[in-house]
């Protein structure tokens, strides 16, 4: 199998917030539930989870601290972490726009995101109809292609969401 031909892209959906603290949206942290479901998909995934060449963050807190569960769960502490403002984006185009603008040598790319933006993303790319990617949701597409660029209908290989887990 030629890996050069193929892109895989894993989408998780910030843990459930928490709305108890006046701050503005970006600054809101995680709730109880919020951390305790991000544990429960990411150690269910452990064993199975690809390493990512890169992950990509948006910049809130929510968002950082899920992506640091997930990171902390499966030893990625090496592979390379950024924040993305465009990844603030609950529409679902300007994050598009980031994955499509990632250089081509990335075979494995992880983004930690927002609703409904990856819903959208998810649904656009994936063959599998998603109603809600959930908080602390996993889904991930596999591509047939060499570039990011043209990303068209992959295929939708894995989906855990907490209920699931239940």
């Amino acid at each position: 199998m030629n890996t050069n031909n193929k892109k895989v892209l894993i989408l998780i959906r910030h843990a459930k917030s928490s709305w108890e603290y006046d701050v503005s949206d970006v600054k809101r942290p995680l709730k109880k539930r919020g951390v305790s479901d991000a544990n429960l998909v990411s150690n269910h995934l452990k064993e199975v989870v690809l390493t990512p060449d890169i992950m990509l963050c948006s910049p809130s807190k929510r968002t950082q601290e899920t992506a640091k569960i997930f990171i902390e769960n499966w030893g990625f502490n090496k592979v390379e972490f950024k924040l993305v403002n465009d990844l603030y984006d609950f529409s679902g185009s300007d994050a598009l726009k980031v994955i499509q603008s990632c250089d081509d040598n990335i075979q494995c790319l992880m983004v930690f995101g927002h609703n409904n933006a990856l819903t959208t993303i998810a649904n656009n790319l994936g063959n599998e109809y998603i109603d809600n990617l959930t908080t602390s949701g996993y889904v991930e597409l596999h591509f047939e292609t060499s570039s990011w660029t043209n990303l068209s209908l992959g295929e939708t290989k894995k989906i855990v969401f907490p209920k699931h887990l239940k």
